[in-house]
């Protein structure tokens, strides 16, 4: 929609009113006025003024009024002027509207996108402020001449008109921009898996570089104006263990807007920004195909008759009564047809179709196509593809490991971690002591020869906060215990506040498993006391013990880190084949990252338990492998009952 705003006559600067919508006639006041005052600071060139916050943004195709070489974009007292290039020429105004838009608070993204209308508040004065407008236009064009190389990123400015402050902030481009992004089709040549060389630092080393060796933009990333991660990142100031960091975005899948947290947590604040900002973008690429259009559509029945594909009934459905209980949520059904993404069988080396729900935990399109809720376990991110598939197959194990242990109430020995050859492990563990807790580590493996660590944060005094739970995986055993250790360190010394904040509706969910209905009730109901009891399993006393020196990283039946993250992945993948699995893998870096040198990577390991929140969804309760697996690795003499399994939701984070 466009509307002609007429400049005064003479007038030097051609100013035109985009989509203003119920705000077109402030947008060609303000038009008018602007004209006027680029005539006095003697800006040029062509330039078109529109209202923000009143229209669905991403729903947008594009048009021609965004063709213009400045964008002057209204949205009460503030004015974003841009975009421009990274040489200071025209940027894409849609991506800029788009990113606006997907960093907006809750109400106002409801508004917009669930068709309900907006209005403007307040008096909408437009005097104030229209020549800080035409004077930094005017700079601007003086200045970009001689921009360019100067950055890699779009920008724009952000101006207050009441105040006058003028900020500049960078902005990521959006690769599903549909007037710029250019999103290659899914197909099955593509889903192609290869391993270019991924020499180590060393072997017990599994990142190529740390997070804070990449040069990131971390303020285009995160900032109220634009970012794509959300507005700002939250140190954690109160965290007595870690100097940890949280962030987080909303991301619309139907009706359902949702926010998504990301966050860091390491000894410095910097880094946990910097490590958060990857699980932020990993988040972000997990969550939703963007790097590819997801281009097939059909029934499990039709298309396994012609390609290969993976079953989802391998990987675990809801029960009859989860599906009595949620009638909205269909259960699988063969013949129905449903969106399928490709995936690499790194086993048998070669493509696959993966239900796109399976690939994607926040697929687009609702309950329409989900028959089962996905979590981010599998999907893992690193400065090569090998990388992002070593952590994502860690996390894999790690979860059914941990998860087979619970449920099957597995007698796992107990690590001696006097030991260990970490600094940083020791001074976490007394840091811990010092809190009151006592950390405590099990060795966890069940069906493969690799290191799996659960991780015990245990309150000395048995009050609230009593338990807290993490784990870890990796080819090196320190490593797998430092990645529990880290979790229990960042929850347990802020458990006892949470629990005592939220004890009221923790223990009407520990007298109603029901109850427990989304991720983090399942590590709070074990800061009550009395809910150790269904750990006792773990944490009787009368137990073997293991030193973490004799954890497999080398003898007979190991699987020795080697010099190269691509050997790694074989080897892991061999034993996992040889155990009866496949390792599938959905490559889901996104243009955003891979500008960056960053990649992403879902692993699939069907059969192995998936990870569920909400006690009613739980899958692997039902699975044969819950009942086979610890008979198999010779941890009991006979297959589990249902009478055998463990009562209580998992503790999990």
């Amino acid at each position: 929609m466009t509307s002609p705003a007429a400049p005064p006559a003479g007038a030097a600067v051609p100013v035109r009113v985009g989509h203003g919508g119920p705000l077109a006639a402030d947008c060609a006041r303000f038009a008018r006025q602007l004209a006027l005052s680029l005539r006095c600071f003697g800006g040029g060139g062509d330039i078109v003024v529109g209202a923000l916050g009143v229209r669905d943004e991403l729903a947008v195709a594009g048009g021609a009024d965004e063709d213009a070489a400045v964008g002057v974009h209204r949205y009460g007292h503030l004015v974003l002027v841009g975009p421009f290039g990274p040489d200071g020429g025209a940027g894409c105004p849609r991506c800029l509207a788009r990113r606006w838009q997907g960093v907006r608070a809750r109400a106002l993204r409801e508004a917009l996108e669930t068709g309900v209308e907006t209005r403007a508040v307040g008096a909408g004065e437009v005097a104030f402020g229209v020549d800080g407008v035409a004077a930094l236009i005017a700079a601007h064009r003086e200045r970009a001449e001689g921009a360019a190389g100067r950055g890699r990123l779009p920008y724009a400015f952000l101006v207050d008109a009441e105040t006058l402050r003028v900020t500049r902030f960078a902005f990521v481009p959006d690769a599903e921009c549909p007037r710029c992004g250019v999103r290659a089709a899914d197909t099955a040549e593509g889903a192609r898996i290869t391993f270019a060389p991924a020499p180590k630092p060393a072997p017990d080393v599994f990142r190529a570089r740390p997070a804070d060796d990449y040069d990131v933009p971390f303020e285009a990333f995160v900032n109220p104006a634009a970012g794509m991660l959300g507005p700002s990142v939250v140190p954690d100031l109160v965290s007595a263990s870690t100097s940890s960091t949280v962030g987080s975005f909303l991301l619309r899948s139907g009706d359902y807007l949702r926010e998504c947290f990301w966050g860091g947590h390491t000894p410095r604040y910097r880094s946990s920004e910097r490590v958060g900002l990857l699980e932020g973008l990993e988040r972000f690429a997990g969550m939703r195909p963007r790097g590819k259009r997801t281009a097939v559509v059909g029934s499990y029945d039709e298309l396994a008759a012609e390609e290969a594909v993976l079953d989802p009934r391998s990987c675990g459905l809801y029960s009859a009564d989860f599906h009595r209980a949620e009638p909205g949520v269909r259960p699988f059904d063969p013949g129905r047809p449903i969106p399928w993404v490709w995936g690499w069988s790194l086993r048998d080396q070669r493509p696959l179709l993966v239900p796109e729900i399976l690939a994607y935990y926040h697929a687009p399109g609702g309950l329409r196509h989900r028959f089962v809720q996905e979590s981010s376990n599998g999907c893992a991110s690193g400065g090569s593809l090998a990388e992002a598939v070593y952590f994502g197959l860690m996390e894999v194990v790690e979860r059914d490991a941990f998860l087979l242990a619970w449920y099957g109430r597995a007698p796992l020995p107990e690590i001696d971690v006097s030991g260990t050859r970490s600094p940083q492990t020791r001074a976490m563990i007394d840091r811990l002591a010092m809190y009151g807790y006592r950390a405590r580590f099990f060795d966890t493996r069940i069906s493969f020869p690799i290191p799996v660590v659960t991780a015990v944060a245990e309150r000395v005094d048995g009050g609230l906060g009593r338990l807290c739970f993490g784990a870890g995986a990796g080819l090196d055993p320190e490593a797998a215990l430092a990645a529990g250790l880290c979790e229990i360190a960042t929850d347990a010394v802020n458990l006892r506040r949470r629990t005592a904040r939220d004890e009221a509706r923790l223990r009407s969910l520990a007298a109603d498993f029901d109850q427990v209905l989304v991720l983090h009730d399942h590590p709070l109901l074990y800061g009550l006391p009395d809910m150790a009891e269904h750990a006792d399993f773990l944490l009787r006393e009368e137990r073997p013990r293991v030193a973490l020196a004799d954890l497999p990283s080398t003898g007979p039946g190991a699987l020795p880190p080697g010099d190269d993250l691509g050997d790694d992945v074989a080897g892991c993948v061999a034993a996992v084949a040889k155990a009866g699995f496949d390792v599938v893998v959905v490559d889901q870096t996104m243009p955003e990252q891979r500008e960056l040198g960053f990649h992403t990577a879902g692993v699939i390991v069907p059969g192995l338990l998936p990870i569920d929140f909400g006690w009613r969804r739980q899958r692997a309760r039902h699975l044969p492998r819950t009942r086979t697996a610890l008979r198999e690795a010779g941890l009991h003499d006979r297959d589990l009952t249902a009478a055998d399994l463990n009562p209580a939701p998992h503790p999990f984070p």
